[in-house]
């Protein structure tokens, strides 16, 4: 039997900037607007007996953070946001007509951004009602919001409560004023810990923060100061993510440019960090339940969301560049705001691609 023969390049060094993992199959360069046909199928035949989930995507920041590759628009400069919210109900209720769709409960709701929180009470109050009255019937299992330190309020968490949110989601980043300013972060440290002090007065099921490993400038000192400081905070749930950086964010024209204000920890630095963090995470209680999620009750603080799409489970994304899963089809959305805008109507779909 002949021998593997080792490949040179696969040695190489890795790549500082880029993506790390393949984030969907099949891969992106393989959807099209000529697949979406057999979306439509599949929303036209029968009804499944998996759970099905609603993604509500807010596709806008107070400014955008210089790691970021998700959709998202600075709200000072986005006078769509109103038609943008008149358009998601629009959307759901059109997407509960379709044959494999019409009369199915929601099991699971999760809204992501983009900062879901920027939204005024006002404005939270008039989406959530308008979904709710499109799909009437029992409250979903679990309902998440993500939310942002500076633009949590109370009045805001009470209303979430209300409607029914049951897990709360807060991006932190890291418990280290520096590092958030090298990062691009708009909170600080004190405005983490007053939002946390407010999401923990009213009141949810589950309490996740989110952690980044190897932000700019990071060192183990402050990563593992932080790491420190958040188990303190004795949060439900921790998401730890590893620093990633695509060619669509500012972070990576920086780094082109050489005008990142410090260092970038390196791939085996950052997996380092993060499996001393899972250890450390242990050693105080939590239990580690994916890849990047650790709970300190499994039995208590689930992730429907994440579970039943690990299992197939059915989704409808709404919202600009949103995804879908229905029927062993994926879609995507119309993947900008104007598109997403001008294609979307009470009689049609903003559909993109499949």
């Amino acid at each position: 039997m002949s021998q593997p023969v080792a490949c040179p390049a696969c040695f190489e060094p890795e790549p500082v900037t880029g993506g790390y993992f393949v984030s969907a199959y099949p891969p992106f360069a393989h959807w099209s607007a000529d697949r979406i046909p057999e979306f439509e199928r599949a929303l036209a035949n029968r009804q499944s007996d998996e759970p099905f989930g609603l993604y509500v995507h807010i596709p806008f920041c107070e400014q955008r953070c210089d790691y970021c590759y998700y959709l998202s628009y600075e709200a000072r400069s986005s006078p769509e946001i109103d038609d943008y919210l008149a358009a998601l109900p629009q959307e759901l209720t059109l997407y509960l007509q379709q044959p494999a769709l019409v009369g199915r409960a929601l099991d699971f709701v999760y809204f992501g951004g983009g900062t879901p929180s920027l939204l005024s009470r006002d404005r939270l109050e008039r989406l959530l009602g308008s979904l709710q009255q499109a799909q009437p019937g029992a409250a979903p299992r679990e309902t998440t919001f993500e939310c942002a330190p500076r633009s949590v309020t109370r009045a805001k968490l009470e209303l979430l409560r209300d409607f029914g949110v049951t897990r709360l989601s807060m991006g932190i980043q890291q418990l280290d004023d520096r590092i958030l300013k090298l990062g691009g972060r708009l909170h600080l440290v004190a405005d983490i810990e007053r939002a946390y002090e407010q999401i923990r007065s009213v009141g949810f099921d589950v309490v996740n923060l989110d952690l980044i490993v190897g932000m700019v400038g990071e060192t183990d000192r402050s990563f593992f100061g932080s790491l420190e400081r958040l188990i303190a905070m004795a949060p439900d749930c921790v998401t730890i993510y590893q620093l990633e950086i695509p060619h669509n964010t500012p972070l990576f024209r920086d780094v082109g440019s050489n005008s990142v204000g410090g260092a970038l920890p390196d791939w085996d630095t950052k997996r380092q960090r993060l499996e001393r963090a899972w250890e450390r995470l242990s050693g105080a209680g939590y239990e580690q339940r994916s890849a990047y999620t650790a709970v300190r009750d499994p039995e208590r603080h689930g992730f429907l969301y994440q579970d039943a799409q690990y299992r197939g489970a059915d989704l409808v994304g709404i919202g600009a560049s949103s995804f879908s899963y229905l029927g062993g089809v994926h879609h995507q959305n119309a993947a900008s705001l104007s598109s997403y805008l001008a294609a979307s109507a009470p009689d049609r779909l903003p559909l993109g691609r499949a």
